[in-house]
């Protein structure tokens, strides 16, 4: 539900509160004639969400962040990385559909099953460095161009988009299988929840196996109470309910609706996207100001 008008006042007022408080601890520094604010609307606000408001806890969870990314040196890890390695990357995770739900929230799709042995070895092979590195860059996409193109976009209702849309397919994934990848996921979702707060607007698992509750009990401990409520487990035939979420000419196929993708596809974009990028572009790019930027 979209918030009302004085909600909306609200969480304004203390967007500027929180801007003044990172700006006095020297984390965050305001626009200035011809230079852009170091930090945009849509990420301080993820942080004040993800603690509830709470000034002081989105602070310190903010600060934790930017020390993480200095460590890592996660902007100059986006800028050089290898577009080819990149690309093949998006196999391992959650892949961008190219569409996008009924309030314009991208939809991502994740089938465990297109994981197979082969490339489960694949993925066994990578330095847990690299593999870390990986999912940085990935999510990097997922923020930089991904989101902030979706919010450029006309959507309804105008609220902006820091978050997406996630189907987890669990179809003909076993549970060998799904032990396997059990410290991959638990890097990835991590991560997520420390560096890349309220990415998650809605998971909708599909295609739940009759062991589906032993694989809850594992993976549960993994993310906040706040993303946990946000997770909806359907049954077999899911259409209707993701339905409610996605128009049929953006759900795939295999979920119900009209769209025909795959996980293994590049992204479909709608007639909008194409509109405005033309085609998905390689590697690691940005969406600032209605146009696509190389770093």
């Amino acid at each position: 539900m979209p918030p009302t008008r004085n909600q909306a006042s609200e969480c304004s007022d203390l967007l500027e509160v929180f801007k003044a408080n990172l700006a006095q601890a020297g984390l965050y520094q305001l626009a200035k004639d011809d230079a852009p604010a170091s930090h945009d609307d849509s990420t301080l606000m993820r942080f004040l969400q993800a603690r509830r408001y709470d000034l002081n806890k989105a602070e310190k969870q903010f600060a934790n962040t930017e020390i993480w990314r200095k460590h890592h040196d996660v902007d100059n890890l986006f800028r050089t990385f290898v577009t080819s390695e990149m690309e093949s990357s998006r196999m391992f995770y959650p892949r961008w559909t190219g569409r996008r739900d009924r309030s314009g929230f991208p939809v991502y799709v994740y089938r465990l099953a297109s994981l197979d042995s082969s490339l489960r070895k694949e993925l066994d092979a990578v330095s847990p460095e690299r593999r870390h590195q990986r999912i940085v860059v990935l999510y990097e996409t997922m923020v930089r161009f991904v989101l902030p193109l979706c919010d450029y976009l006309p959507h309804e209702p105008p609220t902006p988009i820091f978050s997406v849309t996630t189907i987890i397919d669990l179809e003909d994934a076993s549970l060998s299988a799904m032990w396997s990848l059990r410290n991959h996921l638990q890097q990835a979702s991590t991560m997520a929840t420390a560096n890349y707060p309220e990415t998650l607007n809605t998971i909708a698992i599909v295609n739940s196996p009759s062991f589906f509750p032993t694989i809850w009990n594992w993976i549960k401990g993994w993310f906040d109470e706040g993303t946990r409520d946000k997770i909806c487990v359907l049954n077999k035939a899911p259409g209707d309910t993701l339905r409610e979420l996605i128009n049929d000419e953006d759900l795939p196929e295999a979920y119900g609706g009209k769209l025909k993708w795959t996980f293994e596809n590049e992204p479909c974009l709608d007639s909008e996207i194409q509109k405005a990028i033309g085609e998905m572009p390689k590697g690691p790019v940005t969406f600032a100001n209605g146009r696509v930027l190389r770093p």
